[in-house]
């Protein structure tokens, strides 16, 4: 047996963030990793070695693209840099490449280079764009001060006017109905009725759609809208791999006195009197006064705790959350060069960043078709990402890393089909995507490593394959999430919490969950926290 203060269930990026404020604050902090490699998914693996290629291609095995945590403060309060972590500008921060035609599209950090670059495709779009990101900066100042607190139960709408028009510079005089009606639309006629340009309109849907929900999902507007903060903090990588980040927060940990033990899956959260008292693993019990859980909720709560220990009703909602049916597939390639895209064969700029390889508005939504009927897509929307170009390091032997995201990939599939018996195929249907529009990747892949929907479910633990944990819809965000009972980062068992992506504001390498979670905890133990956002 073991003590400690803390024990944390997974090491993940928001549980590092919540271990590392705790720590800071004095706290004896253990983080237990059921993989050998620490990271959750956030983390980076070295894969392809051959004799060609001796040292290999580092490959993200979950996230690649850090937007939203360069917004919260957390790398800085915490001195990440410190512990080695250096993140390397995307810009542009994406790309799209003209289908059938010849331009493309860079979205710069820059506002006035971006519209610059718009004006060469779609000069009908210049000032559309401008007023886009004019008006949605305006509401996301305020969102994002939301998504740094924990989520009361008041009413929604007590909740958006403290968090987001407390100031009074959410909308402009006259705009408050018409902005209102924005926010609480479907990301898909937010972006069809702001631009003319179908080339704009599909480069944003397909951007708006890596949160998740299908673009006519209500009150998803600002998955649109938050474009607007990407020319603020714009979008970085980890020089050396997304895990950088977090082997960073380990050692940050490490340093104030915290441990993180790898190949240690937890069986058991220990439950005594209706209070968490430490964790069990196949070895040893690590008894302990507080236990976070950073695995998905459904695992902490009906596996890890179970049924005994919860009200009938409370496991009934946990149950029944909506998780979806899948979400999207990778692969993760390593090849001998880079996609000359034939839209733009000789532009310096598209391997910086992303590259939206969705043809038409129409395309995806002939993907989203597919997926409807629990089928994998025909022809699937790509996100291309190519971080060899700005990173050597993640191909140290030559070659180039290319990865493709490709997304509405159903887990549970109709007519008997199992992923194991077609995910070659569904792969290699994501490459032809990538020749389509780079006819030079032919015979050019040196290797690859597929994740389909039961494999990111295998690999990370994410039942049914969402990378966000829980759907990201409107009847789940905010207080809803997970379950409006355990919205603020804590569960029916006394000193039991939550620090997941299950939790409040979501998905993505964001920390705001880990962030919000140590702040609860501390407030429940009776410190005031040294941080704030």
């Amino acid at each position: 047996m073991s003590r400690q203060d803390v024990v944390v269930v997974g090491s993940g990026h928001n549980g590092l963030v919540t271990a590392c404020y705790l720590a800071r604050e004095g706290y004896r902090v253990t983080v237990l990793e059921r993989r050998e490699m620490l990271g959750g998914a956030v983390a980076t693996e070295t894969m392809f070695r051959s004799g060609q290629y001796p040292r290999g291609f580092r490959v993200d095995v979950g996230s690649s693209v850090h937007i939203m945590i360069h917004q919260t403060g957390i790398l800085e309060e915490l001195e990440l840099k410190k512990y080695g972590l250096e993140y390397i500008s995307m810009d542009p921060m994406m790309s799209y490449p003209v289908p059938d035609g010849k331009g493309v599209i860079h979205f710069f950090k820059d506002l006035d280079r971006t519209l610059e670059s718009i004006a060469e495709v779609a000069p009908e779009d210049v000032g559309n764009y401008r007023e886009f990101i004019h008006f949605w900066e305006r509401v996301n100042k305020g969102v994002l001060k939301a998504f740094m607190v924990p989520p009361s139960g008041k009413n929604l709408f007590v909740e958006l006017a403290k968090g987001q028009m407390r100031d009074g510079t959410m909308f402009k005089k006259g705009e408050q109905t018409s902005g209102l009606q924005k926010i609480l639309s479907s990301y898909g006629k937010v972006v069809d009725d702001a631009f003319e340009s179908p080339y704009m309109k599909a480069a944003l849907t397909w951007f708006a759609a890596q949160s998740g929900p299908t673009p006519d999902h209500p009150a998803t507007g600002d998955f649109a809208g938050w474009q607007s903060m990407l020319h603020q903090s714009g979008a970085k990588h980890p020089r050396g791999g997304s895990g950088m980040l977090t082997q960073a927060l380990a050692r940050c940990l490490e340093s104030h006195g915290g441990t993180v033990v790898t190949g240690t899956p937890v069986r058991q959260i220990l439950v005594e009197e209706g209070k968490a008292v430490g964790v069990r693993t196949e070895e040893r019990e690590y008894r302990a006064g507080i236990v976070i859980s950073n695995a998905h909720v459904q695992t902490t709560m009906m596996g890890l705790v179970g049924r005994d220990h919860l009200p009938a009703s409370t496991y009934r909602k946990i149950e029944n959350i909506n998780v979806g049916n899948g979400f999207g597939m990778v692969i993760r390639c390593a090849v001998e060069e880079l996609p000359r895209y034939e839209a733009c064969p000789d532009d310096a700029y598209v391997h910086n960043g992303m590259q939206l390889l969705a043809p038409s508005v129409a395309y995806m939504n002939n993907a989203i078709g597919d997926y409807l009927k629990k089928r994998p897509p025909e022809d699937p929307a790509v996100l291309a990402m190519t971080f060899s170009k700005i990173d050597p390091e993640v191909a140290p032997s030559g070659g180039h890393t290319l990865y493709a995201w490709a997304q509405w990939h159903p887990y549970a599939l109709q007519d008997n089909l199992h992923w194991d018996n077609i995910r070659e195929r569904e792969a290699q249907k994501i490459y032809d995507v990538v020749c389509r529009y780079a006819p030079n990747m032919k015979g050019k892949l040196i290797d690859w490593y597929i994740q389909s929907p039961l494999d990111i479910e295998r690999k990370h633990a994410m039942p049914r394959g969402n990378v966000m944990h829980v759907e990201m819809s409107f009847d789940q965000m905010f207080m809803f999430r997970p379950i409006p009972e355990m919205s603020e980062y804590k569960t029916p068992i006394e000193h039991l919490y939550l620090s997941s992506a299950s939790c409040h504001p979501g998905g993505g390498v964001f920390g705001a969950a880990g962030y919000n979670a140590a702040r609860v905890i501390l407030k429940d133990f009776g410190q005031t926290p040294w941080f704030k956002f």
